[in-house]
């Protein structure tokens, strides 16, 4: 595998080894974003599913609020979920949710940031702000986690990501500009940290037309750099997935499968592989690549209630995932038995697994917020990295990252290694049994 194919020519940011770190605990990542906040000096883009009203959330959003007092040039913006900054968590009563948070802090402070709230679909179920990224000044710093107390872990529990730090002016500068054109310079993004927001009627009209924008943007790269010698460089590019037809993100996801030749390894928190994608892997194994799937146990999903008396419907998905999985290992056991497919399970107290990402041939390195699964293929707006390392200057790193994350998983080696409905408590069993029973499974597999 030389290179990626594509359709179409496609600029590339070049970089050194030495441009990237990689970061392996979310205390690490909270100490790097507060770093970066402190000492930024021209600009804050910070990009996230939601930046929450816990302590963590407060710690930073306070941190970049004191941040703009005391270089009022500095350019601060926050992108958040625009549903999402308006409810609490699931299970929470009506409330401003995060957004009152951001309400508070504007009147305390002399010097305002700014915070958008992006809406892609019109209700949350049907589509997300899933982009992932944050600058500070020419430092990209991408990770698949928001901001709030478990991430961060600020207290005891936390959830696992992956975290990249790269070093480049025109990275930043793409990232920037896609921001910047999409959501504020369109106006399609409103304020969350002023009073007023446009009346449904208009809010209607902000999605129609930000739909359309988002179809038609890429991220822009200033190719001026590229007389370096390649094969001595690591390239980097950036991609934006949104909608199923013309997805450059999961047109390169597909790629990197089909046309890996030995090794492929595969981040995902919950196992629902778009149809194609699973076919993309079984054709793979077919023709002898070796595949690491690394997934979250179910105890370690983010909708996991370990308390069956706290039990309610929304905690019946992670044990979906573990039934699909469990399907999809039985059907092809034979890959496990010739050592070609080796599957892992992380789970780690009662911490939860968020990783996503794909490494193909120790070369082609895909980081991304993206879950590979249906509602990511076609339903919330995803973006991702692939960096192309020729000559393998980021082998060290992210093999001592995988490493690390393979500590904390079990081997599966067979099928009934992992648990059959009748082994679950009996909620989450009577429950499965309904859905089964009237089909909705097929339903929900596309929204998961």
């Amino acid at each position: 595998m030389n290179h990626l194919s594509n359709h179409t020519a496609v600029k590339e940011i070049v970089v050194n080894g030495k441009d990237i770190a990689v970061y392996s605990s979310p205390k690490q990542y909270k100490q790097q974003l507060m770093s970066l906040i402190n000492n930024a000096d021209k600009r804050i883009y910070i990009t996230a599913l939601y930046l929450q009203d816990d302590e963590a959330g407060r710690e930073v959003l306070h941190a970049l609020y004191q941040a703009k007092q005391n270089n009022p040039s500095l350019d601060v913006k926050v992108f958040v979920d625009f549903h999402r900054a308006q409810r609490g968590l699931i299970g929470e009563q009506e409330s401003l949710g995060n957004r009152a948070l951001y309400l508070k802090l504007a009147e305390e402070y002399q010097h305002d940031i700014a915070i958008y709230g992006v809406a892609v679909k019109r209700k949350e179920l049907f589509g997300v702000l899933h982009l992932k990224g944050m600058v500070f000044d020419d430092t990209l710093f991408y990770t698949g986690a928001s901001i709030n107390d478990i991430y961060l872990q600020q207290h005891e529990r936390y959830r696992l990501d992956r975290y990249s730090a790269i070093s480049s002016e025109a990275l930043a500068n793409s990232f920037c500009q896609f921001l910047d054109s999409n959501f504020v310079d369109s106006g399609y993004a409103p304020l969350l940290n002023q009073p007023e927001l446009p009346t449904l009627a208009e809010q209607k009209k902000n999605v129609v037309s930000l739909k359309a924008l988002l179809k038609r943007s890429n991220y822009e790269v200033d190719n001026t750099i590229h007389s370096t010698v390649l094969h001595e460089q690591i390239t980097i590019q950036p991609l934006v997935g949104y909608g199923r037809r013309g997805n450059k993100l999961n047109r390169t996801v597909r790629q990197l499968v089909q046309q890996s030749e030995k090794t492929l390894t595969i981040f995902t928190p919950y196992f629902n592989l778009p149809p194609v994608l699973a076919r993309d892997v079984i054709k793979a194994l077919k023709r002898g690549v070796s595949i690491t799937l690394i997934v979250g146990d179910k105890t370690a999903n983010d909708f996991y209630i370990a308390d069956e008396e706290s039990f309610s419907t929304i905690g019946i998905v992670p044990y979906i995932y573990e039934m699909l999985l469990k399907r999809f290992i039985k059907r092809y056991q034979r890959f496990i038995d010739n050592g070609l497919l080796n599957v892992h399970l992380w789970k780690h107290e009662g911490n939860s697994f968020h990783l996503k990402g794909l490494i193909a041939d120790e070369r082609f390195h895909l980081l991304t917020g993206s879950n590979l699964n249906p509602r990511a293929w076609s339903l919330d707006l995803e973006n991702g990295l692939l960096l192309d390392d020729v000559s393998k200057q980021l082998q060290e790193k992210f093999t001592e990252e995988v490493l690390g994350i393979l500590v904390q998983t079990s081997k599966i080696n067979h099928y009934s290694d992992i648990e059959s409905v009748d082994d679950y408590p009996e909620k989450p069993h009577k429950l499965l049994n309904r859905i089964r029973v009237t089909q909705i499974d097929r339903v929900l597999k596309k929204f998961l």
